[in-house]
């Protein structure tokens, strides 16, 4: 949200800086993301002063420039060649002094030098319009009125007004702050001072001769709805003054009256509607739903097939605006808009969402009117709008203002505790600030007690309707900076499992941030060429567009257009992990998964003096996974090679049926769905059944073995298609006591060897925790060794 300095000045009487109001918006919760200098026009005239000229002479060499001597009030004059036609003595003009730099209004800015013009010495410029931005005119230098004072600023006789733009990160549940008068409701409370409000006193109708008759037929998606007619206006441009309004929160003029009622909108926080009256078919409107299936051309000329359940303002014929959301394209003001019907309505907030969200739509009204606007402030706001039309468009109030409000919103009651305050903010405060906060934030006081206070709060603050919601407001305007830290902490001790998820997960992203990897998180929303099985995919009912259609049933391509986007920019070597969760729709129940995973990408270790450039391998990332694994105890898991398609090869880690990891390098057709071109090695972790594991698996202490370990080795020939894990799975059937860990330090195949086979040589470390061995205990396990690769794996024993 947008919020002018200057703008926010008219609802308050304070001479803080920009700089200290940030401060205060920031500390009472309408946080300022950045502040900005705006200036009316580019360079705000910096440099620019007010001269007198005193002489002005034919230049010697040249026929169309003259040599002036120009006073700027510093005791000395100023040589200044000038080529105006009507440059002459005894003029006040602008002059730009050397060192300005001048934004001319076409071309690009341009800084004044003391120079030499034709043989003549010229220190500064003097200026016309177009060269300092101030207007459009070249026809010869400005010449300002006699009384201009000589040596003054330019910017100050311009009356040039510089702004500062907030950029507030407005918070979904603060509607009410969405204007400059909701933002300056919350600094006039912390500075204990009045709002400013608009003056309407002088709202008059002037005559009845357009009267308008209005019908609400859908009285709960229109609650109240307000309205008049102005007629003989004349639609033209705005103001200087309204343009520059506007102008610094980001908004383009379009004509008075259309600016009018955006000046409104971003003023008050009513957003408002004018209808051409003459559009307005039997002189009769109607706000009604059930227009199922009708076409409606909005005002940016797109035909729209109409819901039952959208309300909309209507004539007596059809539609002509939906409610809360766009006008139509043909009711709208133009510039042959004579007599208008002003509309300020308060819509349901609901209705607005679902229509905007159906349409895809969203405009500065539905903005407000979803969250939820103020019900007491339409007619206030008709009234300052139909007085501000009347002072830039003419015109005459040419009726009656009509008001339907059947049914009036209530304010919200509270019950306030003095003790639950002090319990939830941690600090006593005195009854009598909490009353004056209170009073300051529109919350009426309907009665007092010693232990409380009995409140009525304004339907326009929708976020406060408890009372721990109006201890927030107490500790929002006391100030969170005056709740002094706390001597002691108390808290109660959690008895739940050990390790939690949390635990567990800080961990891994302990144990992963020191290996160099970087945590990514990803929207759950993306695009159905993802899924994996559309018909098991979780699709959106409403999508905001085509790459955000379904939920992910994976973590992998999220992860894959994080790649992409770095290796678009040159960062090629990346290590991510991410947590998140993925959905599926199986035998028509949603399944909801906890997930983590691991990519791998470029190079391991990069080219240095000492080192060449190592490109990430497979192995690399099983050393991460093990190493994950080890970490969190998890053992006794079998191996296998992965069938998942997203997988160019790969592993498993399987504990009985249910899949722990998979991992390996990423396939090609699924690189090439989100434009990776770079090899990429990836790790899909079940967390939900990790988690259940790590809980089981308590790692127990266990003394350092006093006896050493002896390793042996065997080299052994055997098929292509014995895998290293089956000789492993015999070794530790034969040996399971002493056996404490088999390696396979080397492997070879080619020419040399018998056609389909393989070389493999396995290291095996024995150890007993009781005794040292001897030679004849090792010499008999190796045996057995020996007798069991050779019987269940066909392994010959290479001397």
């Amino acid at each position: 949200m947008k919020i002018s300095y200057n703008w926010l000045k008219q609802f308050i009487q304070t001479d803080k800086s920009p700089e200290e109001l940030s401060c205060i918006l920031t500390g009472i919760g309408l946080e300022v993301e950045s502040l900005e200098k705006v200036q009316s026009i580019p360079g705000g005239l910096e440099g620019l002063v007010i001269g007198y000229v005193k002489e002005c002479v034919q230049h010697p060499n040249a026929d169309r420039l003259r040599v002036t001597k120009v006073d700027v009030g510093t005791g000395e004059d100023l040589q200044v060649v000038c080529g105006a036609a009507n440059v002459a003595a005894g003029q006040k003009v602008v002059v730009a002094t050397v060192g300005t730099t001048v934004y001319p209004l076409k071309g690009e800015p341009f800084k004044i030098n003391k120079s030499k013009i034709r043989g003549e010495v010229s220190e500064g410029m003097i200026c016309a319009e177009d060269e300092v931005g101030l207007g459009e005119s070249h026809d010869g230098i400005m010449e300002l009125d006699s009384d201009a004072e000589v040596g003054a600023l330019a910017k100050d006789y311009f009356k040039l007004n510089d702004d500062y733009l907030y950029e507030i990160g407005l918070t979904p549940n603060r509607a009410d702050a969405a204007s400059h008068l909701g933002a300056a409701r919350d600094i006039a409370a912390f500075l204990k001072t009045d709002i400013l409000k608009p003056d309407v006193s002088a709202f008059r109708v002037d005559n009845h001769e357009l009267e308008i008759d209005v019908v609400v037929e859908n009285a709960a998606a229109a609650p109240r709805y307000s309205g008049l007619t102005i007629s003989g206006v004349e639609v033209k441009d705005s103001p200087k003054w309204l343009k520059e309004k506007l102008a610094v929160i980001g908004l383009r003029s379009i004509n008075n009256i259309v600016d009018a009622t955006n000046y409104v909108l971003h003023g008050l926080g009513q957003p408002m509607h004018a209808f051409d009256a003459d559009a307005i078919r039997g002189g009769k409107i109607v706000v009604k739903t059930g227009l199922e299936s009708v076409t409606f051309k909005t005002l940016d000329d797109v035909d729209r097939k109409l819901s039952g359940d959208d309300l909309m303002i209507c004539d007596a014929i059809g539609p002509m605006c939906i409610a809360g959301v766009f006008g139509g394209a043909e009711s709208g003001v133009s510039q042959s808009t004579k007599n208008i019907f002003l509309e300020s309505a308060y819509f349901n907030a609901v209705s607005v969402r679902k229509t905007s969200k159906r349409f895809g739509l969203k405009t500065d009204a539905s903005f407000r009117f979803e969250r939820g606007t103020d019900p007491d402030i339409t007619v206030f706001a008709l009234k300052y709008a139909a007085l501000l039309i009347k002072e830039i468009a003419g015109g005459v109030i040419s009726s009656e203002i009509f008001d339907f409000y059947p049914a009036p919103v209530a304010p919200f009651d509270v019950e306030l505790s003095y003790k639950n305050v002090d319990r939830l903010i941690g600090k006593s405060i005195p009854h009598g600030e909490i009353k004056a906060i209170i009073t300051a934030l529109d919350i009426v006081i309907t009665g007092e007690t010693a232990e409380g206070l009995s409140l009525k709060v304004p339907p326009y603050r929708v976020d406060v309707t408890r009372d721990v919601d109006v201890i927030e407001e107490i500790l929002r305007i006391y100030g969170y900076n005056n709740i002094e830290i706390p001597t002691q902490i108390r808290a109660s001790l959690n008895t739940s499992g050990r390790p939690d998820k949390d635990t567990v997960q800080n961990t891994i992203s302990d144990i992963l941030t020191a290996n160099g990897f970087n945590e990514i998180m990803s929207n759950s929303l993306t695009k159905s060429v993802y899924a994996e099985n559309i018909d098991e995919a979780v699709k959106i009912l409403n999508p905001l567009s085509s790459d955000l259609d379904i939920m992910r049933q994976t973590l992998l391509f999220s992860g894959l257009e994080a790649l992409a986007y770095n290796q678009n920019r040159r960062n090629m070597d990346l290590k991510f992990y991410e947590f998140g969760k993925t959905y599926n729709l199986k035998e028509e129940k949603y399944v909801e998964n906890q997930r983590f995973a691991l990519f791998l990408s470029g190079a391991m270790q990069t080219e240095n003096w000492n080192a060449k450039t190592t490109a990430a391998t497979f192995y690399n990332l099983k050393a991460v996974v093990d190493g994950l694994m080890a970490r969190l105890n998890v053992t006794d898991f079998t191996v296998e090679d992965t069938a998942d398609t997203n997988f160019a090869y790969g592993l498993k880690y399987n504990r009985g049926n249910k899949t722990l990891v998979s991992f390996g390098a990423v396939s090609k057709p699924a690189l090439k769905k989100a434009d990776v071109d770079k090899e990429v090695f990836y790790a899909d972790f079940n967390f939900d059944v990790l988690l259940g594991l790590a809980k089981k698996n308590t790692i127990v202490y266990r003394e350092v073995s006093k006896f050493p370990a002896v390793r042996r080795d065997l080299s052994m020939l055997i098929d292509k298609g014995v895998s290293f894990q089956q000789l492993k799975g015999i070794a530790q059937k034969t040996e399971r006591k002493l056996l404490k860990d088999v390696n396979v330090f080397d492997v070879y195949q080619g020419d040399k060897l018998p056609s389909g086979k393989k070389s493999y040589a396995l290291s095996f470390v024995l150890q007993d925790e009781e005794k040292t061995l001897t030679d004849k205990a090792i010499d008999a396990i190796m045996q057995k060794l020996i007798y069991n690769f050779g019987k269940e794996a066909g392994a010959e024993i290479r001397k």
